[in-house]
């Protein structure tokens, strides 16, 4: 008889938070484990995958800091790691928040620097993250073409003011706009083929918007590079939106975008995007609550 591996075991302290929500029955779920001094590589993708969660993330001190709130952290699919994630950036600074108190923090990321502000708020705490400097770039007509194909969408189902480009605010993501609500609603597309192209692009999500007036959007984020089908809140894939956004002229310079996610998943989720004239960073701001 074949022994089975044993699965691996999760360390004590791993903390669960749930993003971009004040109800535990919303949001986006991160694993949050405030001491990874101890774990490896391998360790770390071990407890991502264990915990199924779309990131978790892992803090370690960080190199050479002065400031007592400034950590290292890395984020970890259940595939692979992953650059730059916001739920999981949002759901550590509220859980450091509430050991250490509100505040200012700053998280060193391999996307780069990330400052954030926990604040006290009805409900419990919020934080803003505050991206490392976006970049938006046109994309060519034939990846455009296989993304359609592969979500089953048609060109004429875009909204043709909100043009296809991709758009990087820590990781880089395909920002698709659907012309109807229902287009938006009906997602049920073919995983490996988009996969292979987003895998080919460097892309970690796909960002598929709907614009329901000037600076309100719903968005769907299909993420299976990271092994999962959707995101229920993307905060990554949020401030390379409002990088977007900003680039394109969609919104005034100064503007304050309110974002809707995980609705058709069951998880609602509200994610509040600032630019600012002055900042070429974009802050993303939103609740997170211990589940």
């Amino acid at each position: 008889m074949t022994q089975q591996p044993t699965p691996p075991r999760l360390p004590s302290d791993v903390l669960h938070y749930t993003a971009f929500s004040s109800d535990p029955a919303g949001g986006n779920r991160a694993g949050v484990v405030l001491d990874a001094s101890a774990l490896d590589d391998g360790d770390m993708v071990a407890v991502a995958a264990e915990l199924g969660y779309s990131e978790s993330a892992f803090v370690t001190p960080a190199p050479d800091a002065a400031d007592p709130r400034t950590f290292r952290l890395r984020f970890f699919s259940p595939k692979a790691e992953v650059d730059f994630c916001g739920h999981a950036t949002v759901a550590t600074a509220v859980a450091l928040g509430e050991q250490l108190g509100a505040g200012d923090y700053h998280f060193v990321t391999n996307a780069g620097p990330v400052p954030i502000t926990v604040t006290a708020a009805e409900g419990g705490l919020r934080a803003t993250l505050t991206s490392v400097p976006p970049q938006v770039y046109d994309v060519a007509a034939d990846d455009v073409t296989e993304a359609l194909a592969a979500l089953g969408w048609q060109h004429g189902e875009l909204d043709t003011a909100l043009p296809p480009r991709i758009a990087y605010a820590g990781v880089r993501h395909l920002v698709l706009a659907a012309a109807t609500r229902e287009r938006l609603a009906d997602l049920d597309y073919d995983f490996d083929r988009l996969l292979a192209l987003m895998r080919r692009l460097d892309l970690t999500t796909v960002q598929l918007v709907w614009r329901e007036a000037e600076t309100v959007f719903h968005v769907r984020d299909p993420f299976p590079v990271g092994g999962v089908v959707e995101d229920a809140a993307t905060g990554a894939a949020a401030a390379a939106f409002g990088a977007y956004a900003r680039e394109l002229g969609l919104v005034p310079a100064r503007a304050t975008l309110t974002l809707h996610q995980g609705h058709d998943m069951g998880s609602p989720s509200l994610l509040e995007v600032e630019l600012r004239e002055d900042e070429p960073g974009v802050r993303v701001t939103g609740a997170a609550v211990r589940v």
